[in-house]
């Protein structure tokens, strides 16, 4: 048996079980979910869901949104559908089990979160444990994994993206010929330090030019969190929110 923690997101509001020494969830599940930006009602895919962080956050968040969590490990979605049943979302959320380099259902969802594998083939060593493999790019690299995910958006549907900010270029290389209205919100670790992290979006059918948006600072000199952090982290807040204030 894989032995498990349960941890709290969003200041208690989500539990989520973990593997101990497996890929564990952190902040990035946390800000792709408050990053989605979706019609009441509409169909959210989280692609590479692992154990459900970001699609969890997000359905504590907007419980008006039909969830669907998609991963190839069924070892993560088994602890996905128990983190939801442990924050009775169990009939909200649908989980499927499936590989991206086989095929995503097409124009099936208004809206697609993704954390893809942040490293791509030859790009330091082969992991030897789960918690490694899952930064690894395996059959699906990120020009398909991409390619998928906009395949499954309906019109009009919206893209959104965490990853590595040295992989910027290569993102919107890959979704600029398809998806307007690109906005990018970098994660700075610090006020004056280079982002590490970057969340993009993108819509189908909208040519409205690319935006950089502020961001988010991370840490203050204390190295504690700032106030802005803590209120996606701690208390929901959406990045959409904390941009309109």
């Amino acid at each position: 048996m894989t032995a498990t923690t349960t941890d709290d997101f969003l200041g208690g509001r989500v539990r989520l079980i973990q593997p101990v020494d497996g890929y564990r969830a952190g902040i990035d599940a946390v800000f792709l979910a408050a990053f989605v930006e979706a019609a009441p009602g509409a169909r959210v895919l989280d692609l590479g869901c692992g154990t459900g962080a970001a699609t969890l956050c997000l359905a504590a968040r907007r419980p008006d949104l039909a969830l669907t969590g998609l991963d190839a490990d069924p070892r993560a979605l088994a602890l996905a559908r128990e983190s939801a049943a442990l924050n009775a979302m169990a009939d909200r959320i649908d989980w499927i089990a499936a590989r991206v380099e086989d095929g995503l259902p097409r124009q099936a969802f208004d809206a697609v979160m993704t954390n893809p594998p942040y490293l791509a083939p030859g790009q330091g060593t082969r992991p030897a444990d789960s918690r490694a493999m899952a930064h690894m790019e395996g059959g699906a690299d990120l020009a398909r994994w991409l390619d998928e995910a906009i395949k499954a958006l309906r019109p009009r549907g919206r893209l959104h993206i965490v990853h590595r900010a040295d992989r910027l270029p290569e993102i919107l290389r890959l979704i600029e010929p398809r998806l307007g209205a690109v906005a990018v919100h970098p994660l700075w670790p610090r006020a004056g330090e280079a982002a590490r992290r970057v969340l993009v979006a993108g819509s189908l059918d909208r040519r409205t030019p690319a935006v950089l948006l502020p961001g988010t600072v991370l840490h203050g000199a204390d190295g504690g969190f700032t106030s802005e952090a803590q209120a996606v982290l701690r208390d929901g807040a959406s990045l959409q929110a904390l941009v309109e204030q």
